[in-house]
């Protein structure tokens, strides 16, 4: 007799042969005596009387296929499941789609076939594939429910890669945590034959899949509770803080996982409040250390503090600038240029001082990596030359390798391996050798 096959017509879809382990093409045989599970085999293995355990080459058996016609006599059962799973894969009404992927059929009669046996056929009068829009109700009001879903961003947009890929229709994200977890289960088969110990680690295996599953569907949740899914946003509302609780919040947000959303805001909140009420503490008390008891009176005060902070400021300035003027040359030029201006000819070239741009401030290496590694005399070297810890040690280490190689080293073989501010070099290699690090050639 001949049955509908319970497989898609991807071959990888089915199982294999039980007799050639090969993948099985319609039409295959099913044992009629056998299963469950059902005893599966080729027409090649059937016609050579393939026998295995219980199962005998005389039993009952059923042609598995589905090239015959069910509801139309030009569309066999195969090409109706195909239309089927391309209209879930496509979507209904996207009928040029639903005919590339069925190949066999053109876009009019993939819609001319599914309009006609699936949507208006009487006997499926009661399917859910129904289009008919339910009849809204007049009596009852609709409850408002207020609702913060993310932003729908274009695909590979700006906003879309700030959001890491996360598609709100779906609740997920372009590329999971964990992405490759089914990997490990693409090949697993549980058998009738499959001995204790292997069936057992094929359990274990699905039991790490369904933690792997749960890890990442925790991820998720915190993400979507802390609202963490819209990074802008996010930044916007971290940034309404102060700069001390913002240090605070950086440092707290490995521990949010810990906390609820309620929890952790009440958390950074308090102590929000509590910075905030330390610094009025010492307000205050800075106005009692000026002998200050009315509001009035620190109102005064804080305007002339910021009057006398401008005035500090304007000092500063002024000192700056008769430093300049103390390089007469610089002087000239600039008395030249105003009589030139004054007399109404064009102005000679730009001042050009010869007294030099001013030095640099020192480097600050408070948390920048490889400093717990440097002496106090490293230290203040990489400050005076403005030179980050890692760098100076990759390249104390690259002369001190050339100066053992060689038995010395001289200046210009050291210019040679650094390739940095010539300036910068010679103090390095000055420091190195003044510290017996490296030897002189």
């Amino acid at each position: 007799m001949e049955r509908l096959a319970p497989f898609g017509s991807d071959p990888f879809d089915q199982p294999p042969c039980r007799g050639c382990s090969s993948y099985l093409m319609e039409p295959y045989i099913k044992c009629a005596d056998c299963g469950p599970p059902p005893l599966l085999i080729c027409l090649q293995c059937f016609t050579r009387g393939f026998e295995y355990k219980k199962h005998q080459s005389d039993h009952s058996y059923e042609i598995m296929t589905s090239d015959f016609p069910i509801l139309d006599p030009n569309w066999t059962a195969q090409e109706e499941m195909a239309l089927l799973e391309a209209v879930m894969d496509c979507g209904f009404g996207n009928w040029q789609d639903v005919a590339n992927q069925m190949r066999t059929k053109s876009k009019e009669d993939c819609e001319k076939h599914y309009m006609k046996h699936f949507v208006n056929n009487p006997l499926f009068s009661s399917t859910l594939l129904s289009l008919k829009q339910p009849e809204e109700s007049k009596d009852t009001a609709i409850t408002f429910r207020s609702s913060d879903e993310p932003p729908r961003p274009a695909f590979d947009s700006t906003l879309s890669r700030d959001m890491a890929g996360y598609m709100p229709a779906r609740a997920d994200f372009v590329e999971e945590f964990d992405n490759y977890a089914e990997w490990d289960l693409r090949d697993i088969d549980f058998v009738e034959d499959d001995s204790d110990i292997l069936h057992a680690l094929k359990l274990a295996v699905v039991d790490i899949y369904h933690s792997r599953l749960k890890e990442r569907q925790r991820r998720k949740k915190i993400l979507r509770d802390h609202g963490l899914i819209n990074l802008r946003k996010f930044q916007i509302l971290e940034g309404r803080y102060p700069k001390e609780v913002q240090d605070l919040y950086e440092a707290m947000r490995h521990f949010a996982r810990l906390l609820g959303p309620t929890e952790h805001d009440k958390f950074i909140e308090s102590h929000t409040l509590d910075f905030e009420l330390r610094k009025e503490i010492k307000r205050l008390q800075e106005y009692r250390r000026a002998g200050i008891f009315t509001f009035r009176g620190a109102k005064v005060y804080d305007c002339l503090k910021v009057h006398r902070e401008e005035e500090r400021l304007k000092r500063c300035m002024l000192t700056d600038v008769l430093q300049c003027l103390q390089d007469s040359s610089a002087c000239q030029q600039w008395l030249h240029r105003q009589a030139a201006i004054d007399s109404g000819l064009n102005p000679v070239a730009p001042i050009i001082s010869s007294a030099g741009r001013r030095n640099a401030p020192p480097l600050n290496l408070t948390g920048l990596p490889g400093t717990e590694k440097l002496n106090d005399k490293e230290k203040e070297l990489c400050q005076m030359v403005r030179l980050v810890p890692g760098a100076y040690l990759e390249y104390k280490s690259a002369l001190m390798n050339e100066s053992s190689r060689l038995g010395g080293l001289k200046l210009a073989q050291a210019r040679t391996l650094i390739k940095i501010d010539v300036n910068k070099t010679r103090k390095i290699y000055d420091f190195l050798i003044r510290e017996e690090y490296i030897t002189k050639a």
